[in-house]
């Protein structure tokens, strides 16, 4: 499991002159701006946790802010917001990444946070040449579809998460995925998706400046109770679809095995994306004392692995629920078609009874006209044709045979 990196301040002088050596020692640096905003790039830079004394106030008040929404950015602006803060205020909002370098270079004790969506490999290069990213973070980042993970490159965090959110209308749940580079003077993060509402988080953090002056660790805390939060109205959602299952499938509704099927999908997938918080949060609290954190964010990241659990339990609840009435709507389905069955069973039966009477009546019948057709032929020469008991004979045989007959059937149920 990935470890907590210290959070001990650096010292103001050591920072002055870690920058000053920066500024002195001018590298090319990758850009994705116009030439005329290049900026001159210090040697990569040694990390360590900033560690200050504030105290957060995590209720107050959450702004909205005019360049925040959850619509997704266009494809040809990757950059969708970038500031520098110092002591949890904003102090510049640089428009590229250049401007955003050139600026954390000047301030002092200061904190850059950038926001992108799916960036070019060309802006991830010149962030790992800035930030002294590892190369395979900066893959991870590119080819994105990775589970949750956090792991620790150096001085820098690499954290990645699967946002959640449920859509009302077509009673789907949309899967985001977010990977974040935590370093003692900085925060990227890197968004696949419309989930999460980063800039919400964002005003949130600068609504609440004591709770961003704890620095980049208070920023991970934020968006990761952003993410955490996101599955409560996902876990409502599913909840009321499992209510609405159990009634489809003892009203017997024939639909209801392909929603419970492609519900089931949707919690695999949820699964995957709760379940690996809470080993990840673990590592987190492991490096409390290691790492001397913050007791206030110790509680609130405490308060967000409570949430992970619990969410993850309803998790694997809703998973054995559908499994239970997926077994339920199967044996349902089986009585239904068993009952249909004898049903057809029951009617063929009749049928054949009714079958057996028709037939009955019909041979009784069939005698008489049998012996009648061939008395009734008139030739000349025929036996009994002028004899003068012939007609009474004849009856007499038809009413014997139709009699013996009808006590045939009779004796057989037939009749």
């Amino acid at each position: 499991m990935a470890e907590r990196r210290s959070r001990s301040r650096t010292p103001l002088s050591a920072m002055n002159a870690r920058r000053n050596a920066r500024r002195d020692t001018p590298e090319a640096t990758p850009n994705t701006t116009p030439a005329t905003d290049a900026t001159p790039q210090g040697p990569a830079r040694r990390h360590s946790w900033l560690r200050p004394t504030a105290r957060p106030t995590p209720d107050a008040p959450r702004p909205s802010r005019g360049d925040t929404g959850d619509a997704e950015p266009t494809e040809t602006r990757s950059l969708i917001d970038a500031a520098v803060y110092r002591d949890g205020v904003r102090v510049a909002s640089p428009g590229s990444l250049a401007d955003t370098f050139h600026e954390l270079r000047e301030r002092q004790d200061g904190m850059a946070w950038i926001g992108l969506y799916r960036p070019s490999e060309e802006e991830l290069v010149s962030l790992a040449a800035e930030f002294d990213l590892h190369k395979l973070a900066i893959e991870d980042a590119l080819e994105a579809h990775q589970r949750p993970k956090l792991e620790r490159y150096g001085e820098t965090l690499f954290v990645v998460l699967r946002a959640a959110r449920y859509l009302d209308a077509p009673e789907e749940v949309e899967f985001g995925e977010l990977h974040l580079f935590v370093g003692p003077d900085f925060v990227i993060t890197v968004r696949h998706g419309a989930a999460p509402d980063l800039p919400a988080v964002r005003a949130r953090m600068e609504a609440a400046p004591d709770l961003l002056a704890l620095g980049p660790e208070a920023v991970l805390y934020a968006i990761l109770d952003a993410v955490v939060d996101g599955y409560a109205p996902v876990v409502e959602g599913v909840q009321i679809d499992l209510d609405e299952i159990e009634t489809e499938v003892f009203r017997g509704d024939p639909a209801v095995s392909r929603r419970i099927y492609e519900l089931s999908r949707e919690m695999v997938e949820f699964q995957r994306a709760a379940s690996p918080l809470v080993g990840m949060l673990q590592a987190l609290m492991a490096g409390f004392d290691k790492y001397r954190t913050d007791e206030e964010l110790q509680r609130y990241l405490r308060d967000v692995a409570d949430h992970v659990t619990h969410t993850s339990e309803r998790v694997d609840g809703f998973r054995s629920a559908l499994t239970d009435i997926l077994a339920v709507n199967a044996t349902l389905v089986t009585q239904q078609q068993n009952a249909e069955m004898r049903a057809l069973a029951e009617a063929g039966f009749e049928q054949n009874e009714e079958i057996k009477k028709i037939s009955s009546w019909a041979a009784i019948l069939f005698a008489p006209t049998l012996v009648g057709t061939i008395y009734g032929m008139n030739f000349d020469h025929m036996p009994e044709l002028h004899w003068v008991g012939g007609y009474p004979f004849a009856v007499v045989l038809m009413g014997v045979v139709c009699v013996s007959l009808y006590f045939v059937f009779k004796r057989r149920d037939w009749l």
